[in-house]
């Protein structure tokens, strides 16, 4: 049997192992795997480097399936390959509890790189991927030991090129020349609706020419030779990144489906399959069938992936011995050794009243001299969001040692990418924008959750102290819409100190982090500090049991700091809390946080420049919330406030009040 026969034979192994899956499930997308099988074949056996063996080996070749409905030909692909997915989880794709999920998850199972299903922003995963690879390879590469040299495969479909998020992406990764970065283009003009002609008549390769991509053209997507000249071409262009279109069928085989938009959704159904085996040439009769033509070809490639792991292992022994230096930054990269921050006098030392933003910039700059794997920056708005790291330099295609990040005006883009560098290992990636436009960057966010991702999000001008700007610009349902994400940390400091206590735990915990900043100028109070750790501490007390606790998160705490004296003077007693982070207090004992919000003290007042969602939980039945219930107005900032009852002398009458009942 000759060689084009044996791909053929693999291709098809491929395609009947993911429809199988899907009828054995009575759910999926059987389209996308029959018609772009030949090119993911083309690019696991012929161009990639991996080893299943070691699929978290740091130099592999990573491919995302940004068109993550087309999961049932990624889970035949670790399944022949040897990652570890059994026939047991491909009868079992998409029931509980199974590793083989209805979108690729991360974590689900080896080889899958990152968590994709939302149409687009695998692509802007990539473009991390691909920015984490140039970046860590101008740090480490000395000539004759390039450690870091791999390339970023994506899949995605028409569907995913419709989505903004990919057009930002796309428009960065031109202007950062990743010529890293290979595109492959699954064309079948179809999606859920139909024809993508009623939708999506552009020409793509145009507009990524228009980016400063290299783009090709395979007019024959089960052209498996095509394929791989294509992408030997992409390689060669070491400049720019690649689109390969490659011009597909979907539902491929399948005679009465193929080339339509039913084949994208729903099973082929048995009878269906049979035809397409029929079609195809498919001469086995066992379901979940691997021929012994198709597991030769898909071991010889893993085994060229184990001796290119074999290489590099060698090779980077050699390059640790002849260059310690670089062997202990790479520990510090790589292996997350982190200074010990929690008891260094000077992280913890500051002085003066400023704006939480202009904190964090202190802060951030501290951290930029000790933690030399921090990289990121801010969707054009750097000089506002304090986020630029004044010691390093701008990453950029002629710069790629640059560690501060232009994203441009990308916040979508900018959140996914940070994903895909922080999914690629190495890097602490961090990501900077006004509050109010964590709205564009929701999706990401979520993912970042969904994998947690610890990536650090830097939002300021967090309320109606935005001021003048207006509504538009005003965030006061953020905080909740935030802090109703699982696995999403939002910490809101109301100094310098609790700044400190942010940067810190965003650094050290394995989950995403916003630390949400204000523009005004706060005072730096002396009692804050390492105790923000835990989410909420006493300010200030009193002596036996509280008759009122007020709470308060970020610029609110200098109100309810102020309203103690006052209230205190009429003979009441009083305790002060400030409450940084929901999530961080939930993570403390039952006891702590008893000893912060009594039991039996039921009369609390939260204080909040944000909607009220979210407060009932720490105020009970007989609490008050001062708090906005509706957007805010274009003023100066201290008029807002006060317009909005932003003020010691509405805290105090509202403590009174609750008091005396």
């Amino acid at each position: 049997m000759n060689k084009s026969c044996n791909d053929s034979i693999a291709i098809n192994t491929l395609r009947f192992l993911s429809v199988e899956a899907i009828q054995k499930a009575k759910s999926g997308h059987p389209g996308l795997p029959m018609g772009a099988a030949p090119a993911a074949y083309t690019v696991w056996t012929k161009q990639m480097k991996h080893n299943p063996k070691e699929p978290d080996w740091i130099d592999r070749d990573r491919f995302i399936m940004s068109a993550g409905h087309g999961s049932a030909l990624l889970y035949s692909l670790l399944h022949v390959f040897g990652y570890g997915t059994s026939l047991e989880a491909l009868k079992n794709f998409r029931q509980l509890n199974s590793d083989t999920p209805g979108h690729p998850e991360y974590g689900a199972a080896k080889g899958i790189e990152t968590t994709t299903g939302p149409l687009g922003q695998g692509i802007a995963n990539a473009v991390g991927f691909a920015i984490a690879e140039n970046h860590l390879a101008a740090v480490f590469n000395k000539p004759g030991y390039n450690v870091i040299d791999h390339y970023t495969y994506v899949l995605c479909g028409d569907g995913c090129l419709m989505e903004g998020v990919s057009a930002e992406a796309a428009s960065l990764a031109g202007t950062l020349r990743l010529g890293k970065l290979i595109l492959l283009y699954d064309s079948n003009n179809i999606t859920i609706e139909g024809n993508t002609n009623i939708t999506f008549k552009e020409d793509v390769r145009k507009r990524f020419d228009a980016y400063g991509w290299q783009t090709i053209l395979v007019e024959d997507g089960n052209n498996v030779d095509a394929i791989k000249k294509a992408i030997d071409d992409a390689k060669a262009e070491k400049d720019k990144p690649s689109l390969i279109k490659i011009k597909t069928v979907i539902g491929f085989g399948a005679p009465n489906k193929q080339g339509k938009a039913s084949a994208h959704g729903e099973p082929l159904g048995d009878d269906e399959i049979a035809l397409a085996k029929k079609e195809l040439g498919w001469e086995y009769k066992d379901e979940f069938f691997v021929p012994d033509e198709a597991k030769q070809i898909f071991t010889a490639a893993a085994e060229n992936g184990k001796k290119a792991n074999s290489d590099w292992d060698k090779l980077f022994k050699e390059y640790c011995k002849k260059f310690p230096d670089m062997a202990e930054k790479w520990d510090i990269y790589f292996n997350k050794k982190l200074p010990a921050l929690l008891n260094d006098s000077d992280y913890w030392s500051y002085e003066g009243n400023m704006a939480t933003r202009a904190s964090s910039e202190k802060v951030l700059n501290k951290l930029s001299k000790i933690v030399p794997n921090l990289f990121g920056g801010s969707a054009d708005l750097g000089p506002s969001n304090k986020s630029v790291m004044k010691d390093r330099e701008y990453y950029s295609a002629e710069n790629p040692t640059g560690s501060n990040v232009h994203f441009g005006v990308r916040e979508f883009a900018m959140t996914a990418i940070a994903n895909g560098i922080s999914l690629h290992g190495g890097l602490i990636p961090y990501i900077a924008g006004f509050f109010v436009f964590s709205d564009y960057m929701k999706s990401a966010l979520r993912l970042s959750a969904l994998m947690k991702q610890p990536v650090i999000s830097i939002f300021t001008h967090d309320s109606i102290g935005v001021g003048e700007d207006g509504p538009t610009h005003q965030p006061v349902e953020h905080l909740a819409a935030l802090r109703s994400m699982p696995g999403y940390t939002v910490i809101r400091p109301c100094d310098t100190n609790e700044t400190a206590a942010a940067w810190y735990a965003a650094i050290t915990r394995q989950e995403p982090t916003a630390i949400v900043l204000s523009r005004q100028t706060l005072p730096l109070l002396k009692e804050t500090g390492k105790n923000a750790l835990k989410g909420a501490y006493i300010l200030k007390d009193c002596k036996g049991t509280p008759d009122i606790i007020l709470i308060a998160t970020g610029s609110e705490v200098e109100l309810v700091y102020n309203a103690y004296d006052y209230i205190a003077q009429k003979g009441y007693k009083v305790r002060v809390v400030s409450m940084p982070s929901f999530e961080l207090f939930e993570e403390q004992s039952e006891e702590y946080k008893e000893s912060v919000f009594p039991k039996n003290v039921t009369k609390r007042i939260a204080v909040e420049a944000g909607t009220e969602f979210g407060w009932h939980k720490y105020i009970g039945f007989e609490g008050k919330i001062i708090s906005i219930n509706g957007f805010g107005a274009s003023a100066p900032a201290g008029e807002l406030f006060e317009k909005f009852g932003f003020t010691v002398e509405n805290v105090v009458n509202t403590a009174l009040e609750l008091i005396k009942g």
